[in-house]
C-alpha cells in the first residue's frame, strides 16, 4: 500500500521544511509541475531520486502563464490522485498552494527572460514565458533546492529556465528529463486527455512527420524545403493548423537556416481545438 504523501501550501512552511533537510545534510530536488501527472511527471520524479535525497514536487497550475483564451480554467486538476502517483514514486513532499499563497494581495513582479523566450510558443503565446519565469523564481527561492528536473518536451521552456537560472545566479543545477512517448510515438502530455477518439489517431502524425524532416535535414536537404514539406504533410494528415514547424540551435535557440550543429526541431500544432507541441534533437551527419 502506497504511503500517504505530506503536502504543504503555503512557500513559508516549503522553505521551513527545505530548510531543515538542508541542516541535516540532505541534497534536495525539485519537480514542478501543473498536475494531471503521467508518466512523463513521473520519469521526472525518478531523475530527480536519482540525483538527490529527497523530492520535492509541486502542483500548481499557474495563471499567469495562460493567456486571455487559453485553457486555465479547463485545465485538469486532480490533487489526489496527482498525491498517490507522486508517493508511488519516491516522491517526499508535495507543494499544492493556492494561488493567492503564490501570488498575495499587492504582488507586483515579472521575470522577463529575453532571448530564448522569443519566437515559437513566446511567439504564439504573448507573455505566457513571463509567467513561467515569475513561477519558476518563487519555487527555486521557496524549495531552495539542489537540482530541478524539468521535461524536455516543453524544450523552450527549459532552455528559458536555464538562462533564468544562470543570469539571477541562483545556482541550481537545471536537468532536462527525457521526452517519454506513448506507444505510437505521441508525446505524453495532459492535454492529450482533450483529445476525441478521432483527433487522438490524427495526433500521432505529429511525431511521423517530425522523425521524417529529421530525417532529411540529417541527410542535407536545405532546411526551407524540409520545413515546407513537413508543414504540408501535418496540414494532408489532418492537423487544423501549424503554429510552427522550426529548426533551432539548441542552446541559444536561435533560428537556422542550414543545419552545422547540434539542432533542435520544434513543433506546435492543433488537433482539434488542443494545441500540442514537440521536438526532436537534429544532428548533422
Amino acid at each position: 500500500m502506497t504511503q500517504s504523501l505530506a503536502i504543504v501550501r503555503t512557500p513559508e512552511a516549503l522553505t521551513e521544511q527545505v530548510d531543515a533537510w538542508r541542516r541535516a545534510g540532505k541534497r534536495i530536488a525539485l519537480v514542478p509541475t501543473m498536475g494531471a501527472l503521467h508518466e512523463g511527471h513521473l520519469s521526472l520524479v525518478r531523475l530527480a531520486r536519482a540525483h538527490a535525497d529527497v523530492v520535492v514536487a509541486s502542483v500548481f497550475v499557474n495563471p499567469k502563464q495562460f493567456g486571455p483564451t487559453e485553457d486555465l480554467d479547463r485545465y485538469p486538476r486532480q490533487e489526489a490522485r496527482d498525491a498517490e502517483l507522486l508517493a508511488s514514486v519516491g516522491c517526499d513532499l508535495l507543494f499544492a498552494p493556492t494561488v493567492e499563497a503564490m501570488y498575495p494581495q499587492g504582488f507586483a513582479t515579472t521575470v522577463s527572460v529575453t532571448g530564448v523566450s522569443e519566437g515559437l510558443c513566446g511567439g504564439a503565446r504573448p507573455g505566457h514565458f513571463d509567467g513561467v519565469a515569475t513561477v519558476v523564481a518563487k519555487l527555486l527561492i521557496a524549495a531552495r533546492p539542489h537540482v530541478a528536473v524539468f521535461g524536455e518536451k516543453d524544450y523552450q521552456q527549459l532552455q528559458v529556465i536555464r538562462r533564468l537560472n544562470a543570469d539571477l545566479n541562483i545556482g541550481v543545477d537545471i536537468l532536462g528529463a527525457p521526452i517519454v512517448r506513448e506507444a505510437d510515438g505521441l508525446a505524453m502530455s495532459s492535454r492529450n486527455a482533450y483529445l476525441s477518439t478521432t483527433d487522438r489517431a490524427i495526433a500521432a502524425c505529429l511525431p511521423q512527420v517530425m522523425a521524417a524532416v529529421r530525417d532529411r535535414l540529417e541527410a542535407g536537404a536545405p532546411v526551407a524545403d524540409a520545413l515546407a514539406a513537413g508543414t504540408a504533410a501535418l496540414l494532408a494528415a489532418g492537423v487544423s493548423s501549424v503554429d510552427y514547424l522550426e529548426l533551432r540551435d539548441a542552446r541559444s535557440l536561435a533560428p537556422l537556416e542550414q543545419l552545422s550543429g547540434a539542432a533542435r526541431l520544434l513543433v506546435a500544432a492543433r488537433v482539434g481545438a488542443t494545441r500540442l507541441i514537440d521536438n526532436m534533437a537534429v544532428t548533422p551527419r
